[in-house]
């Protein structure tokens, strides 16, 4: 019984390293809007939970929603958990809402042959908003 106990101790030990090492990377394709804010949104809170190192948002996106945008980025700025954002692969883009998305993440990454900007997120109905 003895034996089984000292065989159990190192992975017990090293169990909790594991985690501390784990990266996440999660897609952000194509528009942003209401389903993407809910997924990145619930991501970035199981990370925390979970007690991930860092999250890696895989982006390529023409932009989207500015409501959808502004809760991408509340859940960017006050997590626990660093956020990078790298624009990839070769070919992708972080337009628009996109643009705002990475600037507001802890690390900002683009692959080679990927671009950036026009840097308008898009609102729908009512009165033009006032720049903030």
């Amino acid at each position: 019984m003895k034996r089984t106990w000292i065989w159990l101790l190192p992975l017990l030990l090293f169990a909790g390293q594991t985690l501390a090492n784990t990266v996440w990377i999660v897609p952000v394709k194509g528009a942003i809007g209401p389903a993407n804010s809910d997924y990145l949104t619930r991501e970035i809170e199981q990370a925390q939970i979970n007690g991930v190192s860092l999250v890696i948002l895989k982006m390529d996106t023409p932009g989207g929603l500015d409501s959808a945008m502004r809760d991408i980025i509340h859940a960017i700025t006050t997590s626990t958990t660093p956020i990078a954002t790298w624009v990839g692969p070769s070919g992708s883009r972080a337009a628009s809402a996109g643009t705002y998305i990475l600037l507001a993440s802890h690390v900002a990454a683009m692959a080679e042959a990927t671009n950036l900007g026009a840097a308008t997120p898009v609102a729908i109905g009512g009165a033009p908003q006032a720049p903030s």
